[in-house]
């Protein structure tokens, strides 16, 4: 694929929206951001404040710690943090500078100001509102789509502005998705310039490494890398997986670190790229072998979260454990064959997983995710595989993950609402 092809240039971009630093979950650091920007907007110091959220989000942000608050948890933690200390110019980095002092304003904010929570219903599935208020004055910041969406400022109910270019669908003002496909993304890894992609690569190497590396050195939620490798000893494929699952420990238990997300998630971020860099240091792999692999790793995870969406029941971490073994199949000499079958036998064996929010299981299920990515690597390597009619398994790669999309999109989704309700005590 040549520099001068729109696919080269599209598949750029895509990689650029996606790969982006983010500290903590990014849900309840997109109801930080919305809230510091809402503050912002109302420019003074906000009284009250009202946070609307679709379930998808109220479900994310339930049980996960919010970074450098002291162990706060929820919807309100998020918001008072973004309004009381927040930094709207870092976007999702937005709680990265809070110091003794923030963390004394959060805490103030929470015990003296009213936060209440609704559910928004205009039937979005990422969708949140925060207002703030101050005597007569009012703002709010309407985040949709995605986490750094902003699609409306109000201040004093009269629209400061508003995101033209924004419809009702998920990939509003992001580069088109429906180009992707398998055998496109080996062309572009295998001849993408170094130049417009090593700085992206390696952000995300140092950032997700290091917060796997911390989550195994500290005691962070279940502490699931440092079981796998307890039990199961300091092999390539136990270690792959375990440091995915403690970069996940540790971002869901409140590690100030930030992480190179992807698809909206910085556990699917750590998912598709931790164990494809340590595979790479096991094999001995020079740098541009490890650059390409991790193109092919990142954009076989985005490809397939585009048909589910950015929430859903379908837990995200198998669409990036399949975009690991993917990459993985690359680093091994691997191209179109060998990754399609990586990827089929992959999505045949852990689609099922649910996504029931952000917390310490979902490094289990980044474990299960990852060595299910590995497995289909393996089995093609030994002549096995699975086919077309086994199940929601059709001929073509791009089939199946068509079957993926329509399975988390349409099919899970009153499973979704399930999921939410049992999680909601209704």
């Amino acid at each position: 694929m040549k520099p001068t092809d729109k696919r080269y240039q599209a598949y750029l971009d895509i990689l650029q929206e996606e790969l982006v630093p983010a500290m903590g979950c990014t849900e309840p650091i997109a109801i930080a951001y919305a809230a510091a920007k809402a503050r912002e907007a109302l420019g003074t110091a906000p009284e009250r404040a009202v946070i609307e959220a679709s379930n998808n989000i109220i479900k994310n942000v339930k049980s996960v710690v919010v970074p450098n608050t002291g162990n706060l948890r929820g919807i309100e933690a998020s918001a008072a943090a973004g309004i009381a200390s927040g930094n709207a110019e870092k976007a999702l980095e937005v709680l990265s500078s809070i110091d003794d002092s923030g963390r004394e304003r959060i805490n103030d904010f929470l015990e003296n100001n009213e936060i209440v929570v609704t559910e928004a219903k205009n039937g979005l599935v990422f969708d949140l509102t925060v207002s703030v208020f101050a005597g007569g004055s009012s703002a709010s910041v309407q985040i949709s789509h995605y986490h750094t969406n902003i699609v409306m400022i109000t201040k004093n109910d009269e629209v400061i502005y508003k995101n033209q270019d924004c419809d009702e669908v998920e990939t509003a003002n992001l580069t088109d998705r429906s180009i992707m496909n398998v055998r496109d993304i080996l062309d572009f890894a295998e001849s993408v310039e170094l130049k417009d992609i090593e700085e992206l690569l390696q952000c995300q190497i140092d950032y997700n490494m290091a917060i796997a590396e911390a989550g195994l050195k500290g005691d962070w939620g279940a502490n699931i890398g440092s079981v796998l490798l307890e039990v199961w000893g300091d092999d390539v494929k136990v270690r792959a997986k375990a440091l995915a699952a403690a970069g996940s420990d540790a971002r869901m238990s409140g590690c100030g670190l930030p992480v190179v997300i992807a698809s909206g998630s910085g556990n699917q971020g750590i998912t598709a790229s931790v164990p494809v860099i340590e595979y790479a240091k096991e094999l001995g792999s020079d740098k541009e072998t490890l650059l390409r692999a991790l193109v092919v790793s990142n954009l076989v995870t985005i490809h397939q979260k585009t048909g589910i969406g950015r929430l859903s029941a379908y837990c995200g971490a198998v669409s990036a454990g399949c975009g690991a073994g993917a990459g993985i199949a690359w680093l091994h000499g691997g191209r179109f064959e060998e990754v399609a079958h990586t990827i089929v036998n992959t999505l045949a064996t852990v689609s099922g997983i649910i996504c029931d929010g952000a917390k310490p299981s979902c490094a289990a299920k980044i474990a299960s995710s990852v060595e299910a990515g590995i497995l289909g690597f393996y089995m093609f390597e030994k002549g096995q595989q699975f086919y077309g009619g086994d199940g929601i398994v059709s001929k073509g790669v791009e089939n199946t993950i068509n079957n993926i999309g329509r399975l988390g999109r349409e099919g899970m989704r009153e499973t979704d609402r399930e999921i939410i309700r049992i999680m909601l005590g209704d």
